[in-house]
């Protein structure tokens, strides 16, 4: 009860006075405003057309001119650290995620888990009368969390929100997504065949959980988390969408870089002195190697433009025009809401924000990639794969990113991107519209912000006082400042003073318009940390940070060094990570049992996620089901996991068994059985990989074997992948194959459902015993049951 009971109690009902205040569900003010949080993902500080952009957003655009965009507003250069800064407004390693959570490393700094005592915004909020919503990426939850065994405390409806839909780890495919509705995983209502579209899907259901409390309730306020997996790899986008931009990126990453400049420039978005960077700024792994020989990442080389081919030109320009097909889709969406809103007379008093989570991202490497999966697996892409593939990119048949040429572009007229605390990385969008409470339409504003800044400043906007305690749990400070004074005053100094930052190796701090960034490679394994160089740049008239005046004010630039170790202990920031992706996803984590050599799976249950699932990671396995066939004619998947971007598995196919690994959606590798399957019960059927060696090393080369009983029916050669299937979703099923399939050669039709036969159970061994000693064992096994 939040209040007394002031009513009178006797004896007899009749001779009492109820007091109903202290049972009553909490109220907002009357009046109070709506909220619509839009956090697009990976979306540069200029590919929108409101930020001088080659992508129209008439929708956003629509927001804009309704309110304020600001030009130096910031965020920490990746995803989970942002997402946790947005909603609590404190620093991300406060929050304990330094990293991304498939990459959380067991400290304070990065363990994947926001303290209590750092409660969201979403909590406050629901506590005070306002419906709270969220549809699309949650990406705030452990690995060992994402999981129907685990708790839900960590899910979004344990950290506030009444209803969710959407994903819960850092990316999915937007054809297949890995959905969850509220606490419990579905599918997708419909296939890619019949139309589906996951930035479609979330609209539908933003739109329903509104007007469903509405209808009820329709002067209560709400908030709505609107986090789309637009723009995040893998870029899908319909054709028709990305058709819309033929032709518009042919003239290269280096020319778009110099019309956003100018675009810019002419809109007030930045200084006109603001100058280019050179293409590749930090060095090239020709010209730079670490302190001690360790080479520069491959991944973080730009080609010059005129260094392509023709067909290679071809291909990236399309990369980009599906990215762009992308980012327009998804603004079509946000029309949607806008639309309802408007319709329905409450856009007057919502504030809505807009903001991108890090700068573009450069994880598709000097190529791009039609499979960004192998990035997480240290493999390098391949250009002839990728150009094989032009025609497919943004369909359900690739996994696409584009190369980070364009990443440089859409990051204008900034240097780097997300992962770099250059500006590149941290420097995004931020749109700001309440048309009730802020007279300023279409204008710019200057002062320098933080992702940390939005929680106050829309708690100040919405009269709410942060509660001292949140589920008993008292509360820490807030690291942001409310931006409110800012958006009806233009020429206001910033009210922010400091901001440190620090992702994966990189680290800057500002201070009062200077900032000093390292010029430290992410994921270099360089370590060395006290022997980085430092730069610095007067950002207030330098914003491309393109005038090192590290050598012309020394004292100065040790100043700030000194702040940022200062700000960096205050932030609980160490230790410092620089390890490559490979390793980061790789690193033992928590899980909900410990390690065994058998696993046992069953038909009809959910996916199991595959940080909760066997590891075969470069060892030797045996996979076996147990089944009762008592005619021919069966067909279908006895066991899946992962996808056609990764993943291996076994069913049944004109009578006969097949197996089929795919290897990071490059190579699939399928064995087929000699004989036709027998008929009986509890038979056997098993595929069983003998590592014999690796090549290069963690990729595991071996003899991939498949049996009948003790019979052997087919072998061939495999080898498997050094990293996991997939950075979220696509897990592990007996009897069918969800999502995307790992292979198109399945019978029948999705989910390809096991048929003609009954699968009692599936166990994976992955003890390196011989498989005819594994047999003999489960045999014995069934003897006894």
């Amino acid at each position: 009860m939040g209040e007394p009971f002031s009513g009178v109690i006797n004896i007899d009902i009749r001779d009492s006075v109820p007091d109903w205040s202290p049972f009553e569900p909490p109220k907002a003010p009357e009046g109070a405003a709506s909220v619509v949080y839009i956090v697009l993902d990976d979306v540069g500080f200029s590919a929108m057309s409101c930020y001088g952009g080659p992508v129209e957003t008439p929708n956003i655009e629509r927001i804009a001119g309704a309110g304020v965009r600001y030009t130096q507003w910031h965020t920490t250069a990746l995803c989970s650290p942002t997402r946790a800064c947005l909603l609590t407004g404190r620093n991300h390693t406060r929050n304990g995620m330094a990293c991304i959570t498939e990459c959380a490393s067991g400290f304070p700094n990065a363990n994947g888990v926001i303290p209590p005592e750092n409660g969201q915004i979403q909590e406050i909020l629901g506590a005070q009368g306002w419906n709270t919503y969220m549809v699309g990426k949650w990406h705030l939850c452990p690995e060992a969390e994402m999981n129907l065994a685990s708790s839900r405390r960590n899910w979004p409806a344990g950290r506030g929100f009444d209803r969710f839909y959407g994903f819960l780890g850092a990316e999915t495919n937007q054809w297949y997504p890995d959905l969850v509705y509220d606490n419990h995983p579905v599918d997708p209502p419909r296939s890619p065949a019949e139309g589906y579209h996951l930035s479609v899907d979330l609209t539908d259901k933003a739109l329903d959980f509104i007007k469903d409390a509405k209808v009820m309730a329709p002067d209560k306020p709400f908030f709505l988390y609107y986090a789309p997996g637009a723009c995040h790899a893998p870029h899908h986008a319909p054709k028709q969408w990305s058709d819309r931009f033929k032709g518009r990126f042919d003239m290269g990453y280096e020319v778009l870089r110099e019309q956003t400049l100018a675009r810019q420039k002419a809109m007030g978005l930045v200084p006109e002195n603001t100058e280019l960077p050179p293409l590749n700024p930090i060095g090239t792994p020709e010209t730079r190697t670490g302190p001690n020989g360790g080479a520069f990442p491959a991944l973080d080389y730009t080609r010059p433009w005129d260094s392509l081919s023709g067909a290679e030109q071809r291909l990236f320009s399309r990369m980009a025009e599906v990215y762009a097909g992308f980012l327009a889709h998804i603004d079509d969406q946000i029309g949607r809401l806008l639309d309802y809103l408007e319709e329905t007379g409450q856009r007057e008093n919502t504030m809505i924000l807009v903001v991108s989570d890090n700068g573009a991202s450069g994880e598709g490497g000097p190529n791009g990639s039609v499979n960004e999966n192998k990035v997480a697996n240290g493999i390098p892409d391949d250009i002839q794969e990728n150009l094989a593939k032009i025609d497919e990119l943004g369909s359900p048949a690739t996994y696409n990113h584009y190369p980070n040429g364009w990443a440089m572009a859409f990051n204008s007229p900034f240097k780097m991107w997300k992962r770099y605390e250059f500006e590149g990385g941290s420097a995004d969008p931020c749109i700001i519209s309440w048309p009730r409470g802020i007279e300023a339409k279409g204008e710019l504003r200057e002062q320098y912000h933080h992702a940390v800044d939005i929680v106050p400043t829309i708690l100040d906007v919405l009269g709410v006082e942060p509660p001292e305690t949140i589920g008993g749990h008292q509360q820490s400070h807030f690291d942001g400042i409310s931006m409110r004074y800012s958006f009806d005053a233009a020429p206001l100094p910033s009210a922010r003073q400091t901001q440190f930052y620090s992702m994966l190796g990189s680290r800057s701090i500002w201070h009062q318009g200077w900032k000093a960034v390292t010029t430290h490679p992410t994921l270099s394994g360089w370590s060395s940390f006290a022997e980085d160089t430092w730069e610095l740049y007067h950002t207030d008239v330098d914003r491309s940070e393109v005038h090192d005046l590290a050598a012309e004010e020394p004292a100065r630039l040790q100043e700030m060094i000194n702040l940022w170790y200062a700000e960096a202990g205050a932030n609980a920031a160490f230790p410092l990570d620089d390890r490559s992706a490979l390793e980061l996803l790789t690193t033992p984590r928590p899980v909900l049992s410990l390690p065994r050599n058998r696993y046992i799976y069953y038909p009809g249950v959910a996916e199991v996620p595959e940080s909760q699932a066997v590891n075969i990671r470069n060892r030797s396995y045996a996979v076996a089901a147990v089944v009762d066939l008592p005619a021919p004619g069966t067909q279908g998947v006895l066991f899946a996991h992962g996808s056609r971007f990764g993943g291996h598995a076994l069913y049944v196919k004109d009578n006969r068994l097949h197996y089929v690994y795919s290897f990071v959606g490059s190579m699939e590798q399928k064995i087929v059985a000699d004989q036709e399957l027998p008929t009986g019960e509890d038979l056997i059927l098993s595929a069983a990989f003998e590592k014999s060696g690796e090549d290069p090393p963690g990729v595991a080369t071996g003899t991939l074997s498949l049996f009948h009983g003790d019979v052997k029916v087919g072998q061939g050669r495999i080898k498997t992948q050094p990293g996991k299937f997939s950075i979220a979703g696509d897990g592990l099923c007996v009897g069918r194959d969800s999502s995307d399939p790992v292979t198109q050669d399945y019978p029948g039709e999705a989910p390809w459902s096991f048929t003609g036969g009954t699968i009692k159970r599936v166990a994976v061994d992955v003890s390196g015993d011989p498989y005819v000693d594994l047999e003999r064992e489960a045999v014995a096994m069934m003897s006894r049951e």
